[in-house]
């Protein structure tokens, strides 16, 4: 089945009149609130996003567990009791919030999207920062769709099979975090995400979303040696800017096992939209990377948009010479660094280009990974004094709107061809290097009527700023509040 974008009003605009089945397009914000004023019940939102899962799921294929419905509700109802005895509630009381399935949810079966690890069982206890979203008030109902380890741009898997875009499900949805096509379709308000080279910011682009590559240590990461490097980072996807930040402010925090921690709490929720000027560096393709035809037509009217209303843009080029491999070098020896060398003896239980990932790592020189170490602070200096006379730095949210469902990624693009997956993504990887936060969000739909996004860059540290200017531009832009037509 094929779809169209169908307008309805955006994010926290239903009466207090809606019914029930409207919950599911209200915003998290304003779900939290309408909770604790007693407005609508936790059992009431519960109830009608296990009616849209149900509905829907079928088609777009990213919630690949979840809870069973009597035991959400019970959930739900707790929650309804504690707000009913007048103690504290949490920034994200409950919402139902679902966590991508490449990180251990207490209770809750991890397959990482991997033959080799589908038939464990329930995990014993949650990630620091799963931890963190429930001890805000969140409830964990389920797990999303991901490639095999996040390798890719785009989600499917040999376990669980291909996750559809809400707009159009002859198309991908992106990945790796799939779970961003759950917000998109209205089965969730909020899901996680991880991001090592565009997982969190191809698919929002695709799915008209938010997705934040967070500042390293800003969200804990898991315990153990890949929780030294700044490479991978968790962060919180949404609909809107305000939501993303909502769900941001219960991610942060330290974690005694997470040695780059440091939090926020609940000062990551955005306050009133500012009126400051606005002045954005900005990159059509990060210096020479291929961008269809549609996305820059597409980006070039953002462009115009913003500039009529009065946002002062100005083209520059950075200089990423040796970022590229950097990137692969950080990346690869990162899958090496997880399993070893069990691909390169089992591959039959893997697919085949995370093999060739990890075999590549496995024959690293140090001077190798000392250059790319080099590359990477390089890259950091650059994007740090540029952002000293530049609020933000923007370029296209992804080269291509969502591809065909059925191609395991983007082999060419205007006739530059791709003979590895991570090749066509590279205008999300040349950013991770730098190590500031980036925001995928809503911007345009290209001709095709599917979604355009772009990427922001912000200043390193500074996250809830950096979804404070995008809120702005949101408003600006006015497409955030596009919803797909998908029916159950």
């Amino acid at each position: 089945m094929t779809t169209t974008p169908n307008l309805i009003s955006g994010p926290g605009t239903a009466s207090a009149n809606t019914p029930p089945s409207g919950l599911i397009w209200w915003s998290a914000t304003r779900l939290r609130d309408a909770i604790a004023t007693g407005e609508i019940t936790a059992v009431e939102l519960m109830t009608a996003c296990y009616d849209r899962i149900e509905a829907t799921n079928d088609s777009i294929n990213v919630i690949v567990h979840r809870i069973p419905r009597e035991e959400a509700i019970a959930l739900a109802q707790e929650a309804d009791r504690l707000r009913d005895e007048g103690g504290p509630l949490g920034p994200l009381h409950g919402i139902p919030v679902a966590i991508k399935d490449l990180v251990d949810v207490a209770g809750m079966p991890t397959s990482r999207g991997s033959r080799a690890f589908a038939d464990r069982g329930p995990r014993a206890t949650d990630v620091p920062h799963v931890r963190k979203l429930r001890e805000a008030g969140a409830l964990i109902v389920a797990k999303t769709n991901s490639p095999e380890f996040g390798v890719g741009t785009v989600t499917w898997n040999d376990v669980f099979g291909i996750t559809r875009n809400p707009y159009d499900t002859s198309r991908h949805a992106g990945g790796s975090t799939g779970g961003v096509a759950a917000v998109a379709a209205g089965m969730l308000p909020l899901v996680d995400g991880s991001d090592s080279g565009g997982s969190l910011r191809y698919p929002a682009s695709f799915c008209n979303a938010v997705g934040l590559r967070t500042t390293p240590g800003l969200v804990p990461a898991a315990s153990g040696p890949g929780a030294w490097e700044p490479h991978s980072v968790n962060g919180p996807v949404a609909r809107s800017c305000r939501d993303a930040a909502l769900m941001l402010s219960a991610m942060t925090g330290t974690d005694e096992l997470t040695p780059l921690g440091h939090g926020l709490g609940a000062t990551a929720e955005l306050g009133a939209p500012g009126s400051s000027p606005i002045r954005l560096a900005w990159s059509e393709d990060l210096g020479d990377l291929p961008v269809s035809t549609e996305v820059r037509e597409a980006f070039r009217s953002v462009r115009r948009t913003l500039e009529a209303a009065g946002v002062e843009v100005v083209d520059v080029d950075l200089d990423f010479a040796g970022v590229d491999r950097a990137w692969q070098t950080i990346e690869m020896f990162g899958w090496f660094s997880l399993l070893g060398r069990d691909p390169i003896e089992h591959p039959e239980r893997y697919r085949a280009d995370f093999v060739t990932n990890v075999t590549e790592a496995s024959a690293y020189s140090t001077t190798e990974l000392v250059e790319a170490q080099q590359r990477r602070y390089e890259l950091f200096v650059r994007f740090t004094e540029l952002l000293r006379h530049f609020d933000a730095f923007v370029c296209p949210g992804a080269p291509v709107v969502a591809p065909p469902a059925e191609v395991p990624w983007v082999a060419e693009i205007e006739g530059t061809t791709f003979d590895r997956y991570f090749q066509w993504q590279r205008l999300a990887c040349r950013l991770v290097p730098s190590q500031h936060p980036v925001l995928a969000m809503p911007a345009a739909f290209g001709s095709s009527g599917l979604p355009v996004g772009i990427q922001v860059v912000g200043r390193y540290g500074r996250d809830v700023e950096l979804l404070a200017l995008g809120e702005r531009l949101e408003l600006l832009l006015g497409v955030a509040g596009v919803r797909p037509g998908l029916h159950g």
